[in-house]
């Protein structure tokens, strides 16, 4: 067990028998009244976020997640399945336990899986960064720059990110895996 003094972003524990993850916090001491935590958690199981504030002092309980390296292998239906690259044992996630990161996800990409405490796949971590095709977008014209400068265009996972009006269909651009957005040609 560990208190809210124990709080750390990225930490990970039980909360209303669901497994969350800090992403902020912010302890709070006011004028009047006990000091209180005010905290952003996410849902591992679906990527949600919860707003919740804590006492000072409260109780909580800690989960220590392992994590291992796996390799995304393929995605069937709601199934995208995993192979770990030790023992090539395979282990499926469903979609709504990835979320918005199933949209970024490559075959033969590495990622890193986190298990709970009886060696089930919880979520994944992605690389910060993922090189991808662009499979389709309209041409940029010269001087046409009344929409910023930017474009929309479909990439090999099918999610539509904005791109400078010079990159063309089959260029590989690398994307930023946590906003979504356009880093570079690569």
């Amino acid at each position: 067990m560990a208190t809210t003094a124990d709080f750390r972003n990225g930490m990970v524990m039980r909360f209303n028998g669901e497994l969350v993850q800090i992403d902020s916090f912010q302890h709070v001491k006011p004028g009047k009244g006990g000091a209180f935590v005010r905290t952003r958690l996410r849902r591992l199981s679906d990527g949600g976020v919860i707003e919740n504030t804590f006492r000072a002092g409260h109780n909580i309980d800690v989960v220590r997640l392992d994590t291992r390296e796996m390799q995304y292998l393929y995605r069937d239906n709601d199934l995208f399945y995993f192979m770990d690259m030790k023992t090539y044992d395979q282990m499926p996630l469903r979609e709504e336990q990835l979320g918005d990161r199933a949209r970024f996800l490559k075959e033969s990409m590495s990622v890193m899986v986190q298990l709970d405490e009886e060696g089930h796949p919880v979520t994944i971590e992605l690389p910060t960064t993922s090189e991808l095709e662009v499979k389709q977008t309209d041409p940029g014209f010269k001087g046409d720059t009344a929409s910023g400068g930017s474009k929309p265009a479909t990439l090999e996972t099918g999610v539509v990110v904005q791109v400078p009006l010079f990159i063309e269909a089959g260029t590989i651009v690398k994307i930023d895996t946590r906003t979504g957005e356009y880093l570079g040609r690569a």
